[in-house]
């Protein structure tokens, strides 16, 4: 069996493919006595299908397959053995050469496939390059919103007889037309986008009405929700004037600093006083910020991998390998994603190629680390006082990473974060103090 392949250019190349009888004959024949042994046909014992019937049956399509298996590993093999850093899978061309054979079990195949080629070029990292990790402080209106947060997470709900800004009004919506919409509905008014309705829903009692634009005050999903209609017809009204009529109104009144409401949120008197309180939500918050931080200078690093690589990529080629693997898709969709699925691609390879030159690996046992970490998150984010014992997340880690979807992504995530501890490793890294709220604004 000859493989071989010749460049085109940089990015394509083509390979060829001869296959004679005796490459194919040995593995056709052992397929053939393998489904001798597990046919039933009409007249045969089963098991006992003589080969030569099954040759007459089914033979050409056996030897297609087998050809087929065998190709497809070859090329494998020759392509990791000559170190070619293919994009998708080989493609047959599209010339058909069905014809000049006759499958009688005697041909020599030729085949060609086309294969993409990934561009050539220097990662862009080096003990040169210098990025900033941001060591974020909770600024004072973070922390007292987190606190109130929390506050009202533990708190109960009153019934007062004014309403005032934050409350959830109970009241109808109608119309400001004859046959119009009437709804009645819970609304809170924290949602609320323009500063005048907030205003105007202020101070009111039970049974107080009120016109309100409805446009104005809400986003088009959340007026939607509240009028029970669709997206479509919340966007289309024809009148946006409402009257607003309160029903009851509710509110969340914030829980008491006392030692009830420390041992909700914390171990049993771990935190006795206000200033421990504060403390602890300090550390939560800039704990929480740290992730900030980091998802912050991956994105500045991948960021500059992508500005500094300038590649050209077999496009022609993978459009036809995307259509190929996606036959659904239609060249429309193709061509709008197109540009995303070239930077996906292009930082795959730099990824791949600082995995291959650092001799990076990602084991089993940290991808396992992960899912139970991600688990951790979730069951706390629900519950702050619920621990679950190692046994529980080890079982529950087993139950997602079943999924091959979601095991693909936790190992592709344990990959990224390799990668990335391997970048702060090799550049320059300037640490530099600033509060949350500058924080946001740096790439705005």
């Amino acid at each position: 069996m000859n493989i071989s392949h010749q460049n085109i250019d940089d990015i394509n190349a083509n390979i060829q493919v001869e296959i004679a009888p005796e490459d194919y004959n040995p593995q056709v024949d052992k397929a053939i006595k393998d489904q001798a042994k597990q046919a039933k046909l009409p007249g045969f014992r089963p098991g006992m299908v003589p080969t030569g019937h099954i040759k007459r049956m089914y033979g050409k399509a056996i030897l297609f397959d087998e050809i087929n298996k065998i190709i497809n590993d070859k090329i494998a093999e020759y392509i990791s053995e000559q170190k070619l850093e293919v994009l998708g899978q080989p493609l047959p061309k599209e010339e058909d050469k069905d014809g000049q054979y006759n499958w009688d079990f005697k041909d020599t195949f030729n085949f060609d496939y086309e294969i993409g080629l990934a561009p050539q070029f220097d990662i862009p990292f080096s003990n040169e390059t210098e990025f900033t990790e941001y060591d974020i402080k909770a600024d004072e209106e973070t922390l007292a919103e987190r606190i109130k947060n929390l506050r009202r997470s533990y708190g109960k709900m009153t019934n007062p007889e004014v309403s005032e800004e934050g409350d959830v009004l109970y009241a109808t919506l109608k119309q400001d037309k004859e046959e119009g919409i009437e709804k009645t509905t819970s609304i809170r008014t924290d949602i609320i986008e323009d500063a005048k309705v907030k205003k105007s829903l202020v101070g009111l009692k039970k049974d107080d009405t009120v016109k309100v634009d409805v446009k104005k005050a809400f986003k088009v999903a959340d007026l939607a929700r509240i009028l029970g209609v669709t997206e479509d017809e919340a966007e289309n009204l024809d009148v946006t004037k409402f009257e607003l009529t309160v029903k009851n109104i509710n509110r969340l009144e914030e829980s008491d600093l006392n030692q009830e409401f420390f041992d909700k949120l914390f171990p049993a008197g771990e935190v006795t006083t206000e200033e421990q309180f504060n403390e602890k939500v300090k550390e939560e918050v800039e704990n929480l910020f740290k992730q900030n931080s980091a998802q912050k200078l991956r994105n500045d690093m991948y960021t500059f991998g992508m500005e500094k690589v300038d590649a050209k990529f077999p496009e022609e080629f993978l459009k036809k390998w995307l259509k190929a693997t996606n036959p659904n898709l239609e060249a429309t969709e193709i061509e709008e994603g197109f540009e995303d699925f070239l930077n996906n691609l292009k930082w795959t390879i730099i990824e791949n190629r600082i995995v291959t030159a650092n001799n990076l690996e990602v084991k089993y046992d940290e991808v396992v680390d992960l899912a139970k970490e991600r688990i951790y998150a979730q069951i706390k984010m629900y519950n702050i006082n619920e621990e679950p014992t190692d046994e529980q997340l080890q079982q529950f880690a087993m139950q997602l990473l079943g999924d091959r979807e979601q095991a693909n992504r936790l190992f592709e995530e344990v990959k990224a974060l390799k990668v990335f501890d391997q970048l702060k490793e090799t550049v320059k890294i300037k640490s530099k103090k600033i509060d949350f709220d500058k924080f946001e604004k740096l790439d705005k």
